[in-house]
């Protein structure tokens, strides 16, 4: 791409806290505690006024554990207020009647919440906490009957990857969109949990047959940016047809509680681009060199899993965090239907 291109944030991930009432095994930021010096109340409201100007479509807020930030709702109200859409992602711990009028008040484009579990048991034992399933369910309910759109998001590891049909059992026929994604070994997440390659592929099996047996309307579901790319029987799993490499710095743009800019949250110190107390995040995000590693991206960046593959110019060596996550570095992602089906010796 040329430098001159303008780039534009469509979504903002903003961790607006490290602060959390739980503790999730596979949690990548290992939250539980605020960062030292997080942004302030002023530092937010400014934040919000300039990401609109570099032409922010979307603000996502998250964590930690965004409803646990007192002033929350104060920055939610500037995000509408600047006319972009508004969503959030809670664990549903703190959830009550009060902060759903919050939320209705806000006309959210999406609230979501993480279910891993089709059981208490279970959901209970990867979040850290009794009661945490309760809590989902019930933010799941006070959502349906408040007429708010509801998203829940899996994050699968061998812990409870048996559950994903009573999980599916939970959600058919309720309109709540499904987000499956894979967890991967950073932060608090321990590699022993993740999944095999076998049972990798096998997920996208289920999630395509999933989509082929039920309608939009029964079951809205999809594989996040991790699972998939050019399988002669999986088809794309994701929102779009096809995946075109990590949009990390291209449309996604990502802030840390402490002012800290990176393309995404998964990727660690060293994809720090700056820090907006220093420097503006329109001078961050506009500066030529920000982000080189996906806007000016190369063949040659290709590692050695993926640099002699026909589609590595198209999928650009998978999802950066699951790449690093599984396999040490970026554009290198083993974790991929067509290299798997190839080592399977597939037709």
């Amino acid at each position: 791409m040329s430098e001159n291109i303008k780039y534009t944030p469509y979504q903002v991930v903003w961790e607006i806290t490290l602060n959390c009432n739980l503790n999730c095994m596979h949690c990548g930021s290992k939250a539980g505690y605020a960062r030292e010096n997080e942004l302030t109340t002023e530092e937010g409201l400014k934040l919000i006024k300039d990401l609109k100007k570099i032409g922010a479509k979307e603000i996502c807020f998250m964590g930690g554990e965004p409803l646990i930030r007192e002033d929350w709702f104060e920055l939610a109200k500037e995000v509408k207020k600047q006319k972009m859409e508004f969503l959030i992602i809670t664990n549903a711990y703190s959830i009550n009647e009060e902060i759903i009028k919050k939320f209705v008040s806000l006309d959210p484009y999406v609230v979501s919440t993480s279910l891993d579990g089709g059981t208490a048991k279970t959901h209970d034992y990867i979040r850290g906490k009794k009661g945490s399933f309760d809590k989902v369910m019930e933010l799941l309910d006070l959502s349906n009957k408040a007429g708010l759109p509801s998203t829940v998001i899996t994050t699968v590891s061998k812990i409870n990857i048996d559950e994903l049909p009573l999980i599916k059992d939970i959600l058919i026929n309720r309109n709540i969109a499904w987000q499956i994604q894979v967890a991967t070994p950073h932060g608090r997440f321990l590699k022993k949990f993740a999944l095999s390659k076998e049972e990798f592929y096998n997920l996208g099996k289920y999630i395509a047959d999933l989509q082929k047996k039920y309608s939009k309307k029964e079951l809205p579901l999809i594989g996040a940016h991790g699972l998939g790319y050019h399988s002669k029987y999986i088809p794309c799993l994701g929102l779009y047809p096809e995946f075109k490499g990590c949009q990390a710095g291209v449309t996604i743009l990502s802030i840390r509680s402490n002012g800290d800019v990176v393309g995404c949250l998964a990727t660690q110190d060293e994809f720090i681009e700056g820090n907006i107390r220093k420097r503006s995040i329109t001078d961050i995000w506009n500066a030529p060199d920000s982000f080189s590693y996906n806007r000016k991206w190369k063949k040659e960046s290709l590692g050695e899993n993926c640099k002699d593959c026909k589609h590595g110019e198209v999928c650009k060596g998978g999802c950066l965090g699951m790449s690093i996550g599984m396999d040490g570095k970026p554009f290198n992602n083993s974790y991929c239907f067509y290299k798997i089906e190839k080592e399977k010796g597939l037709p």
